[in-house]
């Protein structure tokens, strides 16, 4: 599992007086930089391996200013070429919100999916979890 923590700033609130929703989508992007990294280590976009096939966040509670927020990545799903990216962004001792999102590696030349094989296979199983063992 990676753990990346946010400093929610002042601009990330909205009129209601918390964190805005769409805040949560670019924060459980920035937390998969370290997924990224198994990819293309560089991040060079160039030589980029990964494409993005469907993303989902439940709302759970409500984030606000003021107090720091981890966000927690693994994996809970891995298959031929794509897998299942989970993240929890936790707030206070609590989860406010959960994601999922499914990544494919891809050839963005030959325009198709690549098998994950040999040592990167074994990387991302390293952060493979069972949903049943996550705290909730």
């Amino acid at each position: 599992m990676f753990t990346r923590t946010i400093e929610p700033a002042f601009y990330d609130t909205d009129a209601l007086g918390h964190v805005n929703n769409t805040r949560l989508p670019a924060w459980f992007e920035l937390a998969r930089n370290d997924l990224f990294k198994l990819f293309t280590p560089d991040l060079d976009p160039g030589r980029w391996r990964l494409i993005m096939a469907r993303m989902e966040v439940d709302y759970r509670a409500e984030l606000f200013y003021g107090s720091d927020i981890e966000i927690r990545t693994y994996l809970t799903r891995l298959g031929n070429s794509s897998f299942t990216v989970t993240q929890e962004a936790w707030q206070g001792g609590r989860m406010a919100n959960l994601g999922h999102t499914v990544l494919v590696h891809y050839d963005h030349q030959a325009k198709r999916a690549v098998p994950i094989e040999g040592e990167l296979r074994e990387a991302l199983s390293a952060h493979l979890q069972d949903t049943e063992t996550v705290e909730a």
